[in-house]
């Protein structure tokens, strides 16, 4: 594994780039400022490798970024309504940094702080292993949260992230990655065919907060259950494609794994969904343990956003799948609970395996 210098923080604190190798070629760079996965590159049908999310050349754009490219986002990911909750009779108060709601954690959560590295390679491949320790208070939240993220390069081309967290307080929290993919060299990922093995998705208000109903993708533009393009049907008549901002930003109800794990362990990941780019050739499946996936298709990207090689990162030129528990679940008691506990311990599994589809 290749460690160089990124940047410096703010408060002139050295930031690392650590390169990640497989013996098949496949390179993945992570920064230890917010965990960030700065490129993933892979070969197309022809061999020809390319990087495929999308993001920043140098630390500069990611100390300031507000679309989190490629970062571990915590403690909670995705929305709070009214970026409040109420928790063992206490009403705790986060950062309303989306209009009136909480999202990503704040604007101080870990997608914007540097973790501690250890770079670590073995049989089953490289591995960046990056600790945090989130203080009681931070952002709002109770307790003080030992946060592991382990990302993990192997020989089948997978990049494997585990996540682990203890407290010594009752807290909220829903870790996910939220890299930004775009597999081929389209200035869009409309035509990326994407399959998703959910018969459920979660509907949402204007402010993209759910409403609690589980709302079947029969007869819809959310049903990928067959492949289909992501921009077959973005622009259907449809409120929720309206208040999205035009696209999908929705979370997806995933099946419950067979796999019976035994107490403390976690369920083995299940393949939850696959996108197919034609023209490269270029596939990514995704698998996880969590409950939910957030298909995001890069709504609020905009020709501002320059990155790597003065490429402008144009409205839909990339697509997210963050895996992770269901927005707002702090106060829904209906959703899958996101609360952790003293004693106890979080565990998550999400695999971004890379490959090449030998037809077209």
């Amino acid at each position: 594994m290749i460690r160089n210098l990124y940047g410096f923080t703010p408060d002139g604190l050295p930031v690392s780039l650590y390169r990640l190798t497989n013996s098949r070629g496949v390179e993945v760079c992570i920064t230890d400022f917010g965990g960030i996965v700065q490129s993933i590159k892979v070969p197309d049908r022809q061999g020809v490798m390319g990087d495929i999310v999308l993001g920043y050349d140098d630390l500069e754009g990611y100390l300031w970024q507000t679309a989190h490219f490629g970062a571990v986002t915590g403690r909670v990911g995705n929305r709070i309504s009214n970026a409040r909750f109420e928790l063992e009779g206490e009403t705790y108060q986060l950062c309303a940094n989306q209009g009136t709601d909480h999202l990503h954690g704040g604007p101080g959560g870990f997608h914007n702080v540097l973790w501690a590295a250890t770079a670590i390679s073995s049989d089953n491949g490289e591995e960046l292993l990056l600790r945090y320790l989130s203080p009681d208070g931070e952002e709002g939240y109770p307790g003080n949260l030992s946060v592991e993220v382990d990302y993990r390069l192997n020989d089948d081309n997978e990049l494997v992230i585990d996540y682990r967290a203890t407290t010594d307080k009752a807290t909220p929290i829903n870790l996910t990655h939220h890299s930004y993919f775009n597999l081929g060299s389209a200035e869009d990922v409309l035509s990326h065919e994407l399959w998703i093995d959910a018969d459920q998705f979660l509907p949402v208000s204007e402010r993209l907060i759910p409403t609690g109903e589980l709302r079947r993708v029969d007869q819809t533009a959310f049903d990928f259950r067959v492949p289909r393009a992501i921009g077959e049907s973005i622009e259907d008549d449809d409120a929720q494609i309206t208040w999205a901002g035009g696209g999908y930003d929705h979370t997806y109800v995933l099946k419950p794994s067979e796999d019976a794990a035994e107490i403390g362990e976690m369920p083995s990941p299940t393949l939850v969904a696959r996108v197919v780019e034609p023209e490269s050739g270029r596939t990514l499946e995704v698998e996880t343990t969590e409950p939910g996936v957030q298909f995001y298709s890069g709504n609020s990207l905009s020709p501002e956003i320059v990155g790597k090689g003065g490429r402008a990162h144009c409205r839909h030129s990339g697509f997210c799948l963050e895996t992770q528990h269901f927005p707002d679940s702090p106060n829904r008691p209906e959703f899958p609970s996101v609360i952790l506990r003293p004693g106890q311990e979080y565990r998550s599994r999400t695999v971004y395996r890379f490959g090449v589809d030998e037809g077209g």
